[in-house]
């Protein structure tokens, strides 16, 4: 195996885009590819390091790239949310942006563009659930501590992509009656989903630079992380099965 990087700039509705594309460049032939989409600061080195370990699992990843090319922010500034706020003023715009992510996922010729997932960390998990609402082509989707408020348009019914639902229970940002609520929208929708929530975990479980934070609601959490990466795997080999 022979994990590799390729910077992807692609156009796109306000583009340009620069994303990442991570693959095994000793694979046989196309492998089934899974968007990956990062949460509020955008793509980062932390999001590499994540798609190379999606990659090292036989797939073709497209870390992608929702902000813009060169749109990106850091951890603790004060405009941090800046081009996230953007976005979630516009939903309509984000639909439109994942869905020329994706198909420059299906367009890598190390994909095999009738097998492809979607992963989301944080706000990347409410992209993922909208690419689900909005019936993008996605056999499946992943959130990590995602967001899941509703968009502002009319989604698809019934919801045919596969979508697990990896919560720390004990997320500010997502307290009990916003998951209560996703599980009685994905009901109704007729979606075929899970939810795996974990004890002692908040928001951003998954995130190692928030391991001392001073704020146990928003702070890394070994156990969660390691049990939904084990979920995810089983779930995305189930997908693509």
């Amino acid at each position: 195996m022979r994990i590799e990087r390729e910077t992807i700039v692609h156009d796109g509705p306000g583009g340009p885009f620069e994303a990442l594309a991570v693959f095994d460049a000793d694979a046989p032939g196309p492998r089934p590819g899974v968007l990956l989409l990062p949460n509020v600061l955008g793509l980062k080195e932390a999001d590499f390091v994540k798609a190379e370990a999606v990659a090292s699992l036989g797939y073709t990843v497209l870390a992608a790239d929702v902000y813009g090319q060169g749109k990106r922010t850091q951890l603790g500034a004060p405009d941090s949310a800046r081009y996230m706020n953007e976005l979630n003023a516009d939903r309509g715009l984000l639909r439109d942006r994942m869905a020329s992510s994706l198909d420059m996922l299906k367009s890598l010729p190390q994909t095999d563009a009738h097998k492809l997932a979607a992963i989301g960390f944080c706000f990347g998990g409410k992209c993922v659930l909208d690419m689900a609402r909005a019936g993008l082509p996605i056999l499946g989707g992943v959130l990590f501590h995602g967001v899941y408020d509703r968009p502002d348009y009319a989604t698809q019914s019934p919801i045919t992509a596969k979508l697990l639902v990896c919560h720390g229970w004990d997320d500010p940002i997502a307290p009990p009656d916003a998951v209560v609520a996703l599980a009685a929208e994905l009901t109704e929708a007729g979606a075929d989903w899970q939810l795996h929530a974990y004890g002692n975990a908040g928001h951003a479980f998954t995130d190692v630079d928030r391991k001392d934070t001073g704020n146990p609601a928003v702070a890394y959490e070994p156990r969660a992380d390691r049990r939904s990466w084990a979920a995810m795997a089983a779930f995305l080999e189930a997908c693509f099965a």
